[in-house]
């Protein structure tokens, strides 16, 4: 037999259909919506007379464009401004019509899609899971194939839970060493998407291996598969182990008995088979990555803590350069400067990326002990209600308010500037975020992408600081 990849597998458990040698009718187990890319597919199943055959298989959250300023219990959260809530309401008549589970606004457990699912035992190796959103690409760190659809696909899969998918080429990147003190996996993707491009992975579902992936834990295994598709990737995975399958079956109680053992043995064939080919591969060397910060405005535009921005004229005529300049131009760098040091007027510790407990917990051991400095506003979003009441009971939220964090509701928040939660013109912000497009944050804002942890020695020196020169407190 033909050795095969992860990612071939996936797809052959899941082809109903061979269109034609570049696409199949691919089988969806799991299919996510959020109420902003969701409406106009609800519509057409309405104006179609169609149904959901699977409802079951379907899960919607309010994310996007929910406000996250903090309320007092029992109060509840309102989306004020009307188009927003006009979605939410949406997705609420439509979930109802069809009973679709929805995580709504105030749910306790409402937070971000790519949080929500995983936590509450969603994902499972071997799946294939689809979004609304690009970030999709998150579940691969189960084992499981996900990645981002349009909306006219999701209008497509809510009718019949397959999708005509175009297969992808296979790369592999295989990290091994160990990440030094002070390092993370958000560290180690952005020099990955620095070193291989913003479309370095384009067409390509990417399998990360190697004895620095195996360390990490499951919630810095998310980080990275998330932040795949900033490099182009189709989406991206890392077979199931024994940590991805404790971090399961923890969370999916009903994985007992004879199914478990049916689970466990399917579990074990999802590797890819010595011998197979990847079209592309990479290696990279994880003692040799330092804490990156974005410096422009593609997360490719990306250095060590320890580095400079670029100048120009030493990058190659044509489009790199001309994009360094324009990026130079938005931003307000200067060329050759140090970028530790930056000052900074804000910090967003949030997002699908990096707002899980582990995450909040690396933001306390940097702010234990310390204040936001003078003239930084500084928030921190929880990726879901879980997670803000786990780091409530740890103490965590109570720590972050007394150093003059803001801390507050679960949402998407400034991740995208979709709601009331957006910088103003000029401003600089340290964020825990995926993307650094120009206006991604509020036009004219300034985003520097970074870990948790390097988002908090910003909040409270003021500046991009390299974490490793401050002393940290664990709790």
């Amino acid at each position: 037999m033909t050795a095969r990849t992860l990612y071939q597998k996936l797809v052959a458990s899941h082809t109903v259909a061979r269109l034609d040698p570049q696409n199949v009718l691919l089988f969806c187990d799991l299919h996510l919506m959020n109420e902003y890319t969701s409406p106009q597919a609800f519509a057409g199943l309405q104006e179609q007379g169609r149904g959901v055959p699977m409802p079951g298989q379907n899960v919607a959250v309010v994310s996007h464009v929910i406000p996250t300023i903090p309320t007092q219990a029992p109060q509840l959260r309102v989306i004020a401004d009307a188009a927003p809530a006009l979605q939410a309401s949406n997705l609420k008549r439509n979930c109802d019509r069809y009973a679709i589970p929805l995580f709504d606004t105030n749910d306790a457990l409402q937070g971000i899609e790519h949080v929500i699912a995983p936590e509450h035992g969603m994902i499972r190796p071997g799946m294939v899971v689809i979004c609304g959103d690009s970030h999709t690409t998150t579940y691969g760190a189960l084992g499981a194939l996900g990645f981002g659809i349009g909306t006219s696909e999701v209008e497509h899969v809510l009718a019949t839970q397959t999708l005509v998918y175009r297969l992808a080429q296979d790369m592999r990147i295989r990290v091994d060493g160990q990440l030094p003190q002070g390092t993370t996996s958000k560290d180690l993707v952005l020099m990955v998407i620095g070193q291989i491009g913003a479309q370095g992975a384009r067409g390509f579902v990417v399998e990360f291996c190697g004895s620095a992936i195996a360390a990490l834990s499951v919630e810095a295994r998310f980080t990275l598969c998330n932040m795949a598709v900033e490099a182009g990737a189709r989406g991206a995975l890392i077979a199931p182990d024994a940590t991805a399958i404790d971090y399961v079956l923890a969370r999916a109680p009903d994985i007992q008995d004879g199914v478990r053992q049916a689970a466990l043995a399917h579990w074990a064939t999802l590797h890819s088979d010595a011998g197979a080919v990847f079209d592309v591969e990479h290696r990279f060397d994880a003692s040799a990555v330092a804490p990156h910060v974005t410096w422009g405005t593609s997360p490719d535009q990306v250095v060590a803590i320890t580095g400079q921005v670029p100048r120009p004229e030493a990058q190659p005529e044509g489009p790199v350069r001309r994009s360094t300049e324009q990026a130079l131009r938005y931003t307000g760098l200067a060329a050759g400067a140090a970028i530790a040091g930056t000052p900074v007027q804000h910090v967003f510790i949030g997002s699908c990326t990096n707002a899980r407990i582990e995450d909040l917990r690396a933001v306390a051991a940097v702010v234990r002990g310390r204040h936001v400095a003078d003239g930084v506003r500084a928030m921190v979003v929880p990726g879901s209600g879980a997670v803000k009441q786990q780091a409530e009971r740890e103490g965590i939220a109570q720590l972050l308010l007394d150093a003059g964090f803001e801390w507050r509701q679960p949402g998407c928040s400034m991740c995208l500037a979709m709601n009331g939660d957006l910088l103003a013109p000029g401003v600089r912000c340290a964020s825990t975020t995926n993307r650094n497009f120009e206006g991604r944050q509020g036009r004219g804002a300034i985003t520097h992408l970074m870990s948790p942890a390097m988002a908090a020695a910003a909040a409270v020196t003021g500046c991009i600081t390299d974490v490793r020169t401050l002393e940290l407190q664990h709790g």
